[in-house]
């Protein structure tokens, strides 16, 4: 369909916005910031995500890392190996570039008034946790594993000193958990890989002790699949 006729109805669904800076912030992560006067006024929750029209007809989801309600959305974009279509925008687009999204959205979101905030996940997650880290007070119980790549793909993120860091290929993430023994109580945020995330689940519920209704899980990805959501 050419573009003028497709406008009209993406208009319908989508949001219309400009990249207004792009920045390496990790070894492989490109924050993005994207603005509009569509994307003024939301109750955004930390921990949230927005669909993102990469190319043609494709949607991305990613979490959001900063929300301005004066109109303004933060993404930090993954370069991951398989390089799809999320992957190869994320690279390439520059400020200055209109950019079509949805309203943000999603239910793995924090928990604020949890006793205990337990974040498990990888580099796919870290994004989400750090909108959630940033939103608890220093007084808030923190604790978790969050495994990258290398120490240079660790997104900067608020009480980071209170979560242990893995480099992949050494301790699972799985093992992790099981070393770190977070007592049950408190809100478990786990996210990433599908399999890593069921495993690492069932270490908290049936190993630790955990209600499976504490263990909040988001399953970003799988090997060999697309669009999880």
């Amino acid at each position: 369909m050419p573009t003028a006729l497709l406008n009209p109805v993406l208009d319908l669904v989508t949001l219309r916005a400009t990249v207004t800076a792009a920045e390496q912030i990790t070894a492989r992560m490109r924050r993005l910031r994207i603005e509009g006067d569509a994307l003024t006024g939301f109750d955004v929750r930390p921990g949230q995500q927005v669909r993102v029209l990469v190319t043609g007809l494709t949607l991305r989801t990613y979490s959001v890392w900063r929300y301005d309600p004066s109109g303004a959305v933060e993404l930090c974009v993954l370069d991951h190996s398989e390089g799809g279509p999320g992957a190869r925008w994320g690279k390439s687009v520059g400020v200055g570039e209109q950019v079509r999204l949805r309203k943000p959205e999603g239910t793995f979101t924090l928990r604020p008034d949890a006793s205990h905030h337990v974040f498990v996940g990888e580099e796919t997650a870290s994004v989400a946790f750090a909108a959630m880290l940033d939103a608890l007070p220093e007084g808030a119980r923190i604790s978790g594993c969050v495994e990258t790549e290398a120490a240079d793909d660790r997104l900067p993120m608020a009480h980071s000193e209170r979560l242990d860091w893995l480099t992949r290929g050494g301790t699972s993430l799985p093992d992790a958990v099981q070393h770190l023994a977070p007592e049950p109580g408190g809100i478990a945020y786990v996210a990433g890989e599908a399999r890593t995330v069921q495993q690492v689940r069932q270490v908290l519920v049936r190993e630790l002790g955990w209600d499976r209704r504490s263990v909040l899980t988001k399953p970003f990805w799988a090997p060999g699949k697309r669009g999880m959501e």
